[in-house]
């Protein structure tokens, strides 16, 4: 005589293996990007990656908000272009800062013309199909950017710069008649701002004076070529939103809001911030507040508000 079996499942493992499914699935599927520009200017937004996205390169007027799903295993980055003008007949043209050279709102697989502000993704490419993402300066900066990760697991923290670099960038590195910030390696050459040749090494490439201002601005964007200690971070299954000009109070630096860098031209000056009687002083361990009545040493670099 047959007999029915029935077995009990007890809520916590339905819920268990739900959570499972949902990050499986979710992790299946990729990743969904959506551009966010807060921005009081049109920028347009550059795509280069594997494989090819819906678009490689598009318009984003003020307040507007694009979305793009990636597939498991993409890779890539993001910038925004700024300055743009395109032919409406023709659509051929250019931009100010970080065009990439296609000649068209779509970049069809070129990547920024330095300096850009970039964020970077690897979707699903560690373990257990973690997704790692930064913001990186290592090509130098053009505009405020941050990216949110949502609905994933893990740390999944925010990350970009926020703050207005344009305006505290040294003479010696300024671009784009002042709306874009170089590099110390595209400035210069030298390999031990490039970390090429024999500085091509954690151990042989330190961070520079140039370096230590964007990290001192943005602590959790890349500054130089080996900087992943404290600019590389990691999700699983989250979709993520860049924002452009976002505010800086919601995230970014714990450098004042307007301050500036003196050129390097300038080492052996120190000036006195009139607001608050205070000097600042840029080293290879951060900002600090010194008494006004020091001197500097010869290396170091002032902020004024």
């Amino acid at each position: 005589m047959g007999f029915l079996q029935t077995h009990f499942v007890s809520s916590s493992s339905v819920l268990f293996h739900s959570l499972f499914l949902i990050i499986f699935f979710k992790g299946v599927s990729g990743a969904g990007f959506t551009f966010v520009n807060r921005c009081d200017f049109t920028i347009w937004p550059g795509i280069l990656g594997n494989p090819k996205l819906e678009s490689t390169g598009f318009e984003l007027s003020p307040g507007a908000v694009r979305s793009f799903q990636a597939p498991p295993g993409w890779s890539g980055r993001f910038w925004g272009r700024t300055g743009c003008s395109f032919d409406p007949a023709t659509g051929q043209g250019n931009c100010q800062t970080a065009d990439c050279g296609s000649n068209q709102i779509e970049c069809n697989g070129a990547g920024a013309t330095p300096p850009a502000t970039l964020a970077e993704f690897t979707i699903g490419g560690g373990a257990g199909g973690q997704d790692f993402y930064d913001v990186s300066l290592v090509d130098g900066y053009n505009i405020p950017m941050v990216v949110d990760a949502t609905g994933g697991s893990g740390a999944c923290q925010s990350t970009g710069c926020a703050a207005e670099l344009n305006r505290r960038c040294p003479s010696e590195l300024r671009a784009g008649e002042g709306k874009a910030c170089r590099s110390a390696c595209e400035a210069f050459g030298n390999p031990e701002y490039c970390c090429s040749g024999a500085y091509n090494s954690p151990a042989a490439c330190k961070p520079s004076i140039y370096s230590e201002m964007f990290k001192s601005a943005c602590p959790k964007s890349y500054s130089y070529a080996f900087d992943d200690a404290t600019s590389t971070f990691t999700c699983s299954g989250a979709d993520y939103t860049i924002t452009f000009c976002p505010s800086s109070a919601s995230f970014g630096s714990h450098l004042p809001h307007h301050p500036f860098f003196f050129s390097a031209k300038n080492q052996k000056e120190t000036r006195q911030a009139e607001a608050t009687g205070h000097l600042y002083r840029l080293t290879v361990h951060g900002c600090r507040t010194l008494s006004p009545e020091k001197d500097h040493p010869k290396q170091s670099f002032c902020l004024q508000l």
